[in-house]
């Protein structure tokens, strides 16, 4: 069997056209992850912003309890 490149820098180098099919390598690399992570950082921020009026809509119910709880 033999094979296209002598060895590794010459691999990499790809006869001078190495920089553009690394580079595009990459850049594909980083949209493919930004497509997997991003529903994850979206349901992330999704659950806090629940969390968060959760919070505020127990604090109005307790309030409000204590208000009506209070001789007028």
């Amino acid at each position: 069997m033999e094979f296209q490149f002598a060895g590794l820098a010459e691999f990499l180098a790809m006869e001078g056209h190495g920089p553009y099919v690394w580079i595009a390598y990459g850049v594909t690399l980083v949209a493919m992850a930004a497509l997997v992570l991003q529903p994850v950082w979206r349901r992330r921020q999704l659950q806090a912003e629940l969390k968060r009026q959760e919070r505020i809509r127990q604090r109005r119910q307790s309030a409000e309890k204590k208000r009506v709880a209070e001789p007028a």
